[in-house]
């Protein structure tokens, strides 16, 4: 049976990556074209592509002995939510559109700003920096559901590692504030509080060269000071609203829906190297 249109555009998000990047996680879905129609096939990577296959501590487990995602959050020895872990966009939602679910009156850019993302659509966004292997920016960074990010925890920082393009956030819970005298910075200076059970992580100082999503390109500038709400409401789920407020882009600040991630057991991220091996970079980039 052929596949229906929301299948098939799933399927084609999902090879417009190199599969060895998701193979520990995904089951391959692969389209292929033929003269009489089009043929959907669902393989399996061997258990061997997954390097590690150690088991996570700490799980909270059923009566039957299966994994309770849906039990407490664990916390740590000062009581506050712990957020460590191997975590994974729920869907690529927010990636493609960090305004999904919004209203366009919701995101009020400035004159320049709405012709660029225009544009940007229109030539089907072959300038975004990441199809250079260079960073996404913040929140982006969080958003791409073919890869996990790794949460490390301690009182005075949080460190997160991302999976893809091999990049890293250093949130510091010193009481440090966020300074304006720093390079600027494609990942920018973060910086974080408490606020009950809510992890709040304030970051500015990038430069004027991110992209706040893929496909539909919002623009932010080097004023971009971006506010992410963590939470973690059981030991499976963790929970995400970023608010960007940049002057120069946008008329306001403007706030996302909630993204929701789960919790990898018994593996880590992998080793990336984006450029290795890589054929299409030339077909990307507008000339």
């Amino acid at each position: 049976m052929a596949p229906n249109d929301g299948e098939q555009k799933e399927i084609l998000t999902r090879i417009a990556m190199p599969t060895r990047h998701y193979f520990r996680y995904f089951r391959c879905l692969i389209l292929t074209g033929a003269a009489m129609g089009l043929f959907l096939f669902v393989t399996s990577f061997p258990a061997g592509a997954q390097w590690v296959d150690y088991p996570t501590a700490g799980v909270p487990r059923t009566p039957d002995g299966k994994p309770n995602l849906g039990g407490p959050a664990p916390k740590t020895q000062d009581g506050r939510p712990d957020f460590s872990g191997v975590w994974q966009p729920d869907d690529q939602k927010f990636f493609q559109n960090l305004a999904a679910g919004l209203k366009p009156e919701d995101v009020p850019m400035q004159a320049w700003a709405k012709e660029l993302q225009q544009l940007r659509v229109t030539r089907d966004h072959v300038d975004d920096p990441l199809a250079r292997c260079l960073p996404h920016g913040v929140p982006r960074v969080n958003t791409n559901g073919l890869f996990p990010f790794k949460i490390i925890q301690t009182p005075s920082l949080v460190v997160i590692l991302y999976e893809q393009l091999y990049l890293f956030r250093q949130i510091f819970m010193d009481g440090r504030k966020l300074g304006n005298d720093a390079p600027a910075a494609w990942l920018g200076y973060s910086t974080a509080r408490w606020d009950g059970d809510t992890l709040v992580v304030e970051t500015a100082g990038f430069n004027d060269k991110t992209w706040l999503d893929t496909q539909q390109g919002h623009p932010a500038s080097d004023a971009l000071h971006v506010t992410e709400r963590f939470r973690r409401p059981d030991f499976g789920h963790l929970e995400m609203q970023a608010t960007i407020d940049d002057p120069k882009a946008y008329t306001k600040p403007w706030t996302s829906t909630t993204q929701k991630f789960h919790l990898l057991l018994g593996t880590d991220i992998l080793e990336f190297i984006c450029i290795e091996g890589e054929k299409d970079l030339p077909h990307l980039i507008a000339k």
